[in-house]
């Protein structure tokens, strides 16, 4: 490098010195305050995202306590529905004329199915009995249909097997039979009457 050049040097660096100081720190001060933006905007989707975040484990938690035993709440359904067929095969004749010890038995298979359906209600298993209630295939499941003209079409007329829920869920949908409508002949003979 000749001095030359080493002048020309100093004397533009000594140039930018003097129409830039200030115009070196705006453009500073610009870009800081644009990364400092950029910066700000990921910080606050930062902070949403992990709000989001809290808020769906809180809920993967508390749908994991609610519905966590609902494998086990099936296979527990197997149980509550022999021993509910076991004291209804027994019929209120045969209760009454039953020694005192076939006596105590029933009563031991009485309340233990009322414990067993407590411990299922204490885990959020609920049993549903629809009768009467109109037919919905989101709880209910229809086995056949039957015609009874003192009630409603589509109907709940006999429950075969009762429902149940957990938390809000169903867990098994009640088995049932469900009024079926008159033929189209008979509703209009039944309108004109």
């Amino acid at each position: 490098m000749t001095d030359e050049t080493a002048q020309q040097q100093e004397g533009g660096a000594s140039a930018a010195e003097a129409e830039g100081p200030d115009m070196v720190p705006a453009a500073q001060v610009k870009a800081a305050l644009e990364a400092a933006g950029d910066f700000k905007d990921r910080m606050l989707r930062a902070l949403a995202e992990m709000e989001n975040l809290r808020k769906r484990t809180e809920r993967e938690v508390a749908d994991a306590r609610t519905y966590g035993v609902t494998s086990f709440a099936r296979d527990v359904l197997q149980v509550a529905d022999n021993m509910h067929r076991a004291l209804d095969a027994i019929g209120d004749e045969l209760r009454e004329t039953a020694d005192s010890k076939v006596s105590v038995l029933l009563e031991g298979i009485d309340l233990t199915e009322r414990e067993l359906m407590k411990v299922l209600e204490k885990h959020g298993v609920k049993m549903f009995s629809p009768l009467g209630e109109k037919f919905d295939p989101n709880f209910h499941q229809a086995m056949y249909e039957v015609p009874d003209p003192s009630a409603a079409p589509g109907t709940v007329a006999q429950v075969i097997q009762a429902g149940y829920l957990i938390g809000e869920r169903v867990l098994r949908p009640a088995m049932v039979a469900v009024v079926k409508a008159p033929p189209k002949g008979a509703a209009n003979e039944n309108s004109s009457d």
